[in-house]
């Protein structure tokens, strides 16, 4: 009788042992071995992970961007800047305005360059294009003639028309950013000293480069 008895216990032991042993292997391999769901969102993770990194290191280095071949010009960008003046343009008079050159946003407003200058000149254009009457106000009354050709325009105020022949202003200033010039752009009445029509714009400095624009500020008095 006591024979029989050890031999259930050992009996029950080593059943006892088998089911642990089973139970650990079981969720081992659980463990080891995730559901397809699991797998999927890891992948989704990682991903998602992979292209915030790509879209920073992107735009750390969109202000160096600099493309080996575009077609992009000067006289494009003055296109889109005519174009937002004209969509804001506040007024349906018949009106006249002059284009002055562009100046550096600084203490005295009185700076420009080659950039600020050819602005100017390309603006006479794009206006003339969209229908709205321009006044050249470096026109003098009378025709320079000499030795070197034929003068009409002038920077000499004593020689200009001291009249006032436009009854608005076309101007802006010009802000040096890290990828390129800001040109802020407005129409203003000579007279109330409103704006009529404005816009902002980047230029970048690929642009300005490629178009040979010496950005060396030169003072305008």
């Amino acid at each position: 009788m006591t024979t029989l008895i050890k031999r259930i216990a050992f009996i029950s032991s080593s059943v006892a042992i088998l089911l642990l042993a089973g139970c650990n292997l079981f969720d081992g391999s659980a463990k080891a071995q995730p559901t397809q769901n699991e797998t999927q969102n890891d992948h989704l993770d990682q991903r998602i992970s992979q292209a915030e990194e790509k879209e920073g290191e992107a735009y750390q280095d969109s202000t160096q961007f600099t493309p080996l071949k575009h077609h992009k010009t000067l006289v494009n960008y003055v296109e889109q800047i005519a174009l937002d003046l004209v969509d804001t343009m506040l007024t349906d008079e018949d009106i006249s305005i002059g284009v002055a050159s562009f100046v550096d946003l600084d203490a005295h407003l009185n700076n420009s360059s080659q950039l600020g200058n050819q602005l100017s000149e390309s603006f006479i254009h794009q206006l003339q294009k969209f229908g709205y009457g321009v006044v050249d106000f470096k026109t003098t009354d009378h025709v320079l003639v000499n030795k070197r050709g034929d003068f009409v325009f002038s920077r000499d105020i004593e020689k200009l028309a001291r009249r006032h022949l436009a009854s608005h202003v076309l101007s802006g200033t010009l802000i040096y950013r890290g990828n390129g010039v800001e040109v802020n752009t407005r129409i203003i009445d000579v007279n109330s000293k409103r704006v009529v029509a404005s816009s902002q714009k980047i230029l970048p400095y690929f642009v300005l480069n490629n178009a040979d624009i010496n950005l060396q500020r030169a003072s305008v008095n």
